[in-house]
């Protein structure tokens, strides 16, 4: 099998040191460069409460990046809709498109949101039922031990999230992202209200038309982003759309997702058959010593995100060497580390190789984050050159 397209996953990180607009402006010349690259699309993902992240609104951030950009495809990895509506990703993809026809990928995925009240669901409070149906979502317990695919991709033991994820920290979030008794409905629901949307068929349960202005008819890859064998899979995989499993923040369920995508898979005009990107953690240097270096501060970055305390700056390498770890501190981030490739062209693409056959994958999207702004496009040039020469 030959080498598949590449794409760019941005979470617009903050360096220690740097301020938001330097980070922001950073963003925008690394998307340059990625068009330069070869890069096949450019997606932001959508996070909030991370001091070290500024990728809270994928719509904003691809509106910012359209206008210094002309060939290469934006898109969100993805609009959240635990708190967002159809109808408002819709307008604001078509307001874009507007302007930047046939660019756009609107990746949709799942996140903490209140469920749909039951008539009788008093037992069990709001937030404890989002936290849950999000843990569910996101592959449940932890597995026991490390596993491997065939060809010796490494599924690592799975970390336990429910300890991250207190009913507490969700209500905190919920009360900041949603309006006061809101919930999010079905995501079958949701996603065939997009679709729907878009075509210019959606008609209520109470048979009231919508049509959405702007948004109907516009030129829009639909995306569904996966953690598991779950609902997210199962739904891209039944509407024929496209779906993105993520090795880069929960490896040892990627094959699970991939493979309960195209068990549901049904053809689409658009999609006739199963099409998946796999994301993932690589740093590229000229060596692999100098690789594993700028890749330093991710251990302590990923330990910020899952002690709750949302993402820290990215650190320096000096910086995370100084830095104290306990056993505990460890395992938390085992899983993230163990599964982020970092290293020489040759070694990293010889890593994404492994993981193109273990998944199948029709393309795999990279992000990649480093202290140095210049030592990241530096991974990005890197990896694609390798690339692009097998």
């Amino acid at each position: 099998m030959g080498p598949i397209p590449l794409s760019v996953l941005d979470l617009l990180p903050r360096s220690s040191g740097v301020d938001n607009g330097t980070a922001l402006r950073n963003t925008v010349d690394l998307a340059q460069r990625a068009e330069q690259f070869g890069y096949a699309r450019y997606w932001f993902a959508e996070h909030h409460l991370n001091p070290g992240v500024l990728g809270s609104s994928p719509t904003v951030e691809i509106a910012l990046v359209a206008g210094s950009t002309s060939t290469i495809r934006l898109g969100s990895a993805g609009v959240q809709f635990g708190h967002r509506t159809p109808l408002a990703a819709v307008e604001e993809f078509g307001l874009i498109n507007a302007l930047h026809p046939g660019r756009l990928d609107l990746g949709i995925g799942r996140s903490i949101s209140r469920p749909e009240p039951k008539v009788d669901s008093g037992r069990e409070t709001d937030t404890e039922g989002a936290r849950k149906g999000y843990l569910a979502a996101r592959g449940g317990t932890a597995h026991d031990e490390d596993a491997y695919t065939p060809n010796g991709l490494l599924l690592p033991k799975q970390f336990d999230i429910s300890s991250a994820f207190s009913s507490n920290a969700v209500a905190h979030l919920l009360n900041l992202l949603q309006q006061p008794g809101a919930y999010a409905p079905s995501y079958d629901d949701q996603i065939s209200t997009v679709l729907a949307l878009l075509d210019g068929t959606y008609v209520s349960p109470q048979g009231l038309p919508a049509h959405a202005a702007p948004g109907e008819g516009a030129d829009v890859q639909v995306w569904i982003l996966g953690a598991s064998g779950g609902s997210s899979a199962a739904v891209a995989g039944s509407k024929g759309l496209r779906f993105v499993a993520g090795y880069h923040h929960s490896p040892s369920t990627v094959i699970d997702a991939v493979e309960a995508y195209r068990a549901a898979f049904q053809p689409s005009d658009d999609v006739p058959e199963p099409y998946v990107a796999v994301s993932v953690d690589a740093v590229v240097a000229e060596t692999d010593e100098e690789a594993t270096e700028l890749a330093s501060g991710y251990a302590p970055w990923v330990r910020s995100i899952r002690r709750g305390d949302g993402a820290i700056p990215f650190p320096t390498p000096a910086e995370a060497a100084a830095l104290s770890w306990t056993d505990e501190d460890r395992d938390l981030v085992r899983d993230r580390v163990l599964t982020q490739f970092a290293g020489s062209p040759k070694t990293v693409a010889d890593k994404l190789e492994q993981l193109r056959d273990a998944t199948g994958a029709s393309e795999i999207s990279i992000t990649s984050i480093t202290h140095d702004h210049d030592a990241r496009v530096r991974s990005y040039e890197l990896i694609a050159k390798e690339w692009a020469d097998r």
